[in-house]
């Protein structure tokens, strides 16, 4: 199956021709400072998988943590996807860029201990404290 994204301009389009895994919402304070959310919903891609159809030149990179760098569409300040240091082969994006249903869910909360304590959750998915 084939999963299409784009930010929030429109700036920068893209392509995943592979599974979409390891789906969870992260509520660690980087997540929620990252996404202006009380958490962020990610998917890990296979690198290989990934395609920036368009707007390529409007990805601008933050290393965020150390071996870990945000792309983000300079135009409208979307975050795309992060590149790792440490496994190349493997990307993780939010699934909020998606333009098309991508037929997975969350199946776990990770860093619940410093989620943001206004938020509640609300369902019967696994809570972790840290990863």
């Amino acid at each position: 199956m084939n999963h299409y994204g784009s930010c929030l301009c429109g700036g920068i389009v893209y392509q995943i021709s592979g599974d979409i895994t390891d789906v969870l919402n992260c509520h660690c304070s980087m997540c929620r400072k990252l996404h202006s959310s009380a958490f962020r919903t990610r998917g890990v891609v296979l690198t290989k998988d990934w395609q920036t159809t368009q707007g390529q030149e409007l990805l601008t990179f933050y290393e965020s943590s150390s071996g870990e760098h945000k792309g983000f569409c300079r135009i409208c300040g979307s975050q795309m996807y992060t590149k790792f240091d440490a496994k190349p082969e493997v990307l993780g994006f939010p699934l909020g860029t998606l333009d098309n249903d991508p037929q997975v869910t969350s199946q776990r909360h990770i860093f619940v201990a410093s989620k943001a304590p206004w938020h509640s959750i609300t369902d019967d998915l696994p809570q972790i404290d840290e990863y």
